[in-house]
């Protein structure tokens, strides 16, 4: 089946402006054509979306599709309180909300029992409707780290202690053993905690938990193993070292100064923001423990000065949110707060689909709306270079060549 796309405008990923009145053309799961390159086959199916945006499938770099923080009582009790096929139910219905709001690709940055892994394979297989996964396994993170689940418990109750089979270790070769064994159970990427984090109870954010050395080894082993790095990192000293380690994304990066955006430029580290997150856990009815209010006000502060910082200086910013902090299938809420704090609206959509599809390393299939790409497509109501939050309110998602939600774009 060959399926022609039509739309009054079509962002292809890559250029400055919008295409006007143009269709894309589909054989398959690939994209064969675009505009009047289309070749149109005779009896081939007509989608038109008429006064619509088309856009390559969205990619979120950070989330977390196995967990739902929204309530942080809650989510620190379901931890230990559910049976881990729940979770895994849980994370599949996640995965489906997250492709409806448009979001094709995401790159899942820490999970618990493997439960990335099968839902990355499930998906792949048709056994479950979702974006293309690419999985963490586990975040690795030093003793008392952001990623280690006992920090701020009493002793003992837990359990024995964490180990590198749960993502905790310690030393240059215990971090390289860290690696080998996510990259061992499907790792794709391998990300780890540089800084304390907000949602911890132990540490402080931006207080550095790894030394050079120990991420020196982290970053090369997972290149060695031709496997990318993502590095959780809200402050400013951690992610100096980070980027000298070789890290490929700085994630949050909350507290950055502006010479060590500088360093990142240089480096061509990407960042990853999650912008919307700092805002969504600030609500007036978060009821944060107090600790970690406190965390939070501050990294939300600091966050958008460091990113209208990135901008002028002109770093490499990906698109990712941190999904799992706030209701899954919000996603595309980081593309206003983008644009707000100055970036132009193309670059916005860039940074979900293009810059992002670099970042993952998947430039050569996604990304972009053009000849040989993997047909994953979304529409938009309206223009959305003239309002962004077109956005939120996908009304057309293709993945892999198969329509996976048509729905007639709402009012405005």
């Amino acid at each position: 089946m060959t399926i022609v796309i039509k739309a009054a405008r079509i962002f292809d990923g890559r250029s400055d402006a919008l295409l006007r009145n143009s269709s894309v053309v589909v054989e398959g799961n690939k994209i064969v054509g675009l505009d009047n390159a289309a070749r149109v086959p005779s009896g081939s199916e007509v989608i038109d979306l008429g006064d619509a945006t088309l856009s390559p499938g969205f990619i979120d770099a950070h989330t977390h599709l196995i967990w739902d923080a929204t309530d942080y009582t809650n989510w620190f009790v379901d931890r230990f309180r559910l049976q881990i096929p729940e979770h895994a139910y849980r994370a599949a219905a996640n995965a489906m909300k997250t492709l409806h709001a448009g979001f094709t690709t995401v790159r899942d940055v820490g999970s618990n029992d493997f439960i990335d892994v099968s839902l990355r394979n499930a998906i792949a297989q048709g056994l479950v409707i979702g974006p293309r996964m690419l999985v963490a396994v586990r975040a690795i993170s030093a003793t008392g780290g952001h990623a280690d689940f006992t920090g701020g418990l009493r002793f003992g109750v837990t359990g024995s202690e964490a180990d590198y089979t749960r993502g905790v270790t310690d030393g240059p070769e215990g971090m390289r053993k860290a690696v080998r064994f996510n990259v061992k159970y499907g790792a794709d990427v391998i990300k780890f905690c540089a800084s304390g984090g907000v949602l911890s109870l132990a540490d402080e954010v931006d207080t550095p938990q790894l030394t050079l050395a120990e991420m020196s080894a982290l970053v090369d082993e997972a290149h060695r193993l031709r496997k990318k790095v993502a590095v959780h990192c809200h402050g400013d000293q951690a992610a100096k070292e980070a980027i000298e380690a070789g890290v490929d994304s700085i994630e949050h990066g909350s507290f950055l100064k502006e010479d060590t955006l500088e360093m990142m430029k240089a480096h061509g580290t990407f960042l990853v923001p999650t912008l919307f997150t700092a805002e969504y856990i600030n609500r007036a009815d978060a009821q944060l423990p107090p600790p970690v209010e406190v965390k939070a006000r501050a990294a939300r502060a600091a966050s958008s000065i460091s990113f209208r910082h990135a901008l002028r200086i002109g770093v490499k910013i990906g698109y990712g949110t941190d999904a799992a902090v706030f209701p899954h299938g919000m996603n595309a809420k980081d593309f206003a707060i983008m644009v707000r704090y100055g970036m132009s609206p193309i670059a916005a959509l860039k940074s979900a689909t293009s810059a992002n599809a670099e970042l993952l390393g998947l430039a050569n299939q996604l990304g972009t709306i053009e000849e040989g790409k993997l047909a994953d497509i979304v529409a938009m109501p309206g223009d959305a270079l003239e309002d962004i939050t077109a956005t939120e309110r996908v009304s057309f998602v293709m993945k892999d060549g198969v329509v996976v939600r048509r729905v007639a774009p709402p009012q405005r």
